[in-house]
């Protein structure tokens, strides 16, 4: 997945700018089906180099997908600049070096819609959406959508490389969450919510 509310205001301000980039790179037909195999780590685009924002940004997805994908990232006042324009109608945004680990994601167009409505507090539009953090991700709650830190006497809720698949409440169904959940298994992030999705981990 992750996109995801943990991720502090730097990644926010990704997050809320990433309608205008879908409006750029349309996706082609077809790209919205949702494949779970996962992705292994060979499969990955090889780790960001310290400092570079689009190898970070690769680094969230495939090779296959994160090589044609926009890479967006925000200025200091929140507005995004796009560091390359992109050809699949996926997005792809650097580590937020403000957040105690690694956050990097590329997400699809659906992904991009339901990524807006959670951050807006608004019901996220139908279309199941996928996104990779082939890089891993933290959370600041795996329970509580609108948590921006931790709750007093817990720790950022750390996972490894993992694939998210939104807006699919059948297949959250098949899996549990909670508010420790086992990171190594397929788990619900957000369950009993709008913004439930599942989170399952690839290596």
């Amino acid at each position: 997945m992750t996109m995801r509310r943990s991720m502090i205001l730097m990644m926010t301000a990704s997050l809320v700018a990433l309608a205008a980039c879908e409006k750029k790179a349309e996706a082609p037909a077809g790209n919205s089906e949702v494949n779970t195999a996962a992705a292994s780590p060979a499969t990955a685009t090889p780790a960001a180099a310290p400092g570079d924002p689009v190898a970070s940004a690769m680094s969230a997805g495939p090779a296959s997908i994160a090589a044609d994908a926009a890479v967006v990232a925000p200025n200091p006042d929140g507005t995004m600049k796009t560091l390359r324009e992109g050809k699949n109608g996926w997005t792809c945004m650097p580590d937020n070096p403000a957040t105690p680990g690694p956050d990097p994601m590329c997400l699809d167009g659906n992904a991009v819609k339901w990524a807006m409505a959670w951050l807006g507090g608004k019901t996220p539009p139908e279309g199941v959406g996928l996104a990779y953090m082939l890089a891993g991700g933290i959370d600041a709650s795996n329970t509580d959508p609108a948590a921006k830190a931790p709750a007093a006497g817990k720790d950022w809720v750390h996972t490894g490389p993992h694939i998210m698949v939104l807006n699919a409440p059948t297949l959250n169904a098949q899996f549990k969450g909670g508010d420790a959940p086992d990171v190594k298994s397929p788990s619900v992030m957000f369950g009993g919510t709008p913004y439930a999705h599942l989170m399952i981990p690839v290596n």
